[in-house]
């Protein structure tokens, strides 16, 4: 299998769509980093003000599985246009951040800021700091590296193990992220607020 991790010129087009991300979050008012004045490697505490503005918390785990997943979905893609005489997708991680930046920004906007406060245990989210969203993208770009490196069914167990992890330690996790935001359930976020 041909890696899909990019070239020189792929990994500075990541790290400019990174700066410009940063840059549009600050523009937004986004919050430099933690409003407390300081700068954690982790925050584990999801109910407080610091949840999602320092380096690390547990939704990071959520990140590099975003990581896995788009190495899966690029993978699948280079395999078709491999069959249409293309060439190698040394682009799919600049598509990935540029997907993940995406996720940033509207998981930054007033519309999903006030959607997790009005659907999920989340009462006092304000969205994350600059340095939290480049985290995630980091977070994502080692999912993705990840991916190039582990046998699909390792990346797939991965995976697992951290939805499992972190629905037992904080009861949340990318799926139930996801189905909160989509199509909440009030047993899920009953059961969520018992912690």
């Amino acid at each position: 299998m041909t890696s899909l991790l990019p070239d020189r010129r792929g990994v500075i087009l990541s790290l400019a769509m990174a700066a410009a991300i940063a840059g549009i979050l600050l523009g937004m008012g986004r919050v430099p980093i933690c409003e407390c004045g300081t700068i954690k490697l982790w925050h584990g505490v999801v109910q407080s003000s610091e949840n999602s503005q320092h380096i690390a918390d547990w939704y990071s785990f959520s990140h590099v599985i975003h990581g896995l997943l788009f190495y899966f979905f690029a993978h699948l893609l280079w395999r078709r246009w491999k069959l249409l005489g293309g060439k190698p997708a040394i682009w799919a991680l600049p598509i990935a951040v540029a997907f993940e930046g995406f996720w940033e920004l509207l998981e930054n906007s007033p519309l999903i800021i006030d959607r997790y406060r009005a659907v999920t245990v989340s009462f006092g989210y304000s969205g994350d700091s600059v340095l939290n969203s480049l985290s995630d993208l980091g977070f994502m770009a080692l999912g993705f590296w990840i991916a190039s490196r582990l046998p699909w069914k390792a990346s797939l167990a991965m995976a697992i193990v951290f939805e499992l992890f972190t629905l037992f330690m904080i009861r949340d996790n990318l799926t139930l992220n996801v189905l909160m935001l989509v199509w909440p359930l009030d047993a899920v976020r009953t059961w969520q607020g018992a912690i």
